[in-house]
């Protein structure tokens, strides 16, 4: 069984409300950082980059 290494960003604070990451080498694992038990999203790794770069783009008016 393969071990997740989960991880949240730098820009979430204190924590307690974050979606944290596991990235592995076919898929990116996410979860709500307070149901770690809980179930989690796994999408491919080029579904996620296209994810983060459509958020974090400026969004035009």
């Amino acid at each position: 069984m393969h071990i997740l290494h989960w991880r949240k960003s730098t820009y979430s604070g204190d924590g307690s409300n974050c979606v944290e990451i596991a990235p592995a080498t076919h898929a990116v694992h996410i979860r709500d950082s307070k149901r770690t038990t809980g179930p989690h999203l796994t999408v491919a790794p080029a579904a996620w980059t296209r994810f983060v770069s459509c958020v974090a783009r400026p969004q035009s008016q």
